[in-house]
């Protein structure tokens, strides 16, 4: 079978020469024919040189795209090299790729087409509360929309098979971790999650959570993006019958606290709240098509 690894890599020059080395000290242990390619996404140190005389093939943006788009080229260039099975896995060192051989087992016995790397089944050396949270809450939520249960739906430690990646396609620019996980489940591939070692980051910074509260906004943001394109009918739904609500609200303080009559406004509200919901319905059905 041909393995490749993929890394996205941003700024990563402290790191990504020893995730490398510790990638190749185990793969090469196996009888896998592989590679280990590197995405630099517009970096500016070293992350380039470093990753290329460590032995990783490496393609480069021009510009830092992010996370979604990086993975989108990850997934395109593994395959223009023959990729059977491809192992994710980040630059930045939490991850140990002595584990590598544990996602990849669940692949070649059939019993898996995406294996997830799970920090909460396993152990996790340092993980702000914050970010604690909002990964939980996002587990939450995918295992909501999947209807299968998901620990870590955020892990950046993953193996799935070429198929998967042939038929599941990316759009997502913010929320690719869980978008493969949701279209996995509903086209019927096999997901299984395995316990890992989530080391604390020992150089750089993260590109995920520069500070708590920019982290929380942008979680909650994307939250709500998930409902919105895998969950529209309830997305729209809950939006217009909050509209409703207040219209109901209003109209009632107006009639019985203030003396008044219904004025525009209520009207305005009650009917953007029924346009939203059959937006939702409307959604619904594009989405099951």
């Amino acid at each position: 079978m041909k393995l490749i690894i993929t890394i996205p890599a941003y700024n990563e020059g402290e790191t990504i020469g020893d995730v490398i080395h510790g990638i190749k000290q185990i793969v090469d242990k196996t009888e896998y024919e592989y590679n280990i390619i590197v995405v630099n996404d517009g970096s500016t140190d070293n992350t380039v040189n470093i990753a290329k005389t460590s032995g990783a093939l490496v393609y480069s943006h021009p510009y830092n795209y992010g996370l979604a788009e990086t993975f989108r080229t990850e997934i395109e260039k593994a395959l223009e090299n023959n990729a059977e099975i491809i192992v994710h896995i980040d630059a930045d060192g939490q991850y140990r790729p002595e584990e590598i051989p544990e996602l990849i087992k669940l692949i070649e016995k059939g019993e898996a087409d995406l294996v997830l790397g799970s920090r909460f089944m396993g152990t996790i050396e340092k993980m702000s509360i914050v970010k604690k949270l909002g990964n939980i809450a996002f587990s939450k939520v995918v295992s909501q929309i999947s209807g299968m249960k998901i620990t870590d739906a955020q892990t950046g430690f993953r193996a799935f098979t070429r198929e998967l990646a042939e038929k599941i396609t990316i759009i997502s620019t913010h929320t690719y971790t869980q978008e493969q996980i949701i279209k996995a489940v509903r086209n019927k591939f096999k997901v299984k999650e395995v316990p890992i070692y989530f080391a604390k980051r020992r150089a750089g910074r993260s590109r995920l959570m520069s500070n708590p509260f920019e982290f929380a906004i942008k979680a909650g943001i994307n939250l709500l993006r998930i409902y919105r394109d895998y969950e529209p009918l309830k997305f729209f739904g809950v939006v217009g019958f909050v509209l409703i609500l207040i219209a109901v609200s209003t109209y009632l303080y107006s009639i019985f606290i203030l003396g008044k009559l219904m004025d525009i406004t209520v009207i305005v509200l009650i009917l953007a709240g029924i346009q939203i919901i059959l937006f939702g319905f409307l959604a619904e059905m594009v989405r099951k098509r």
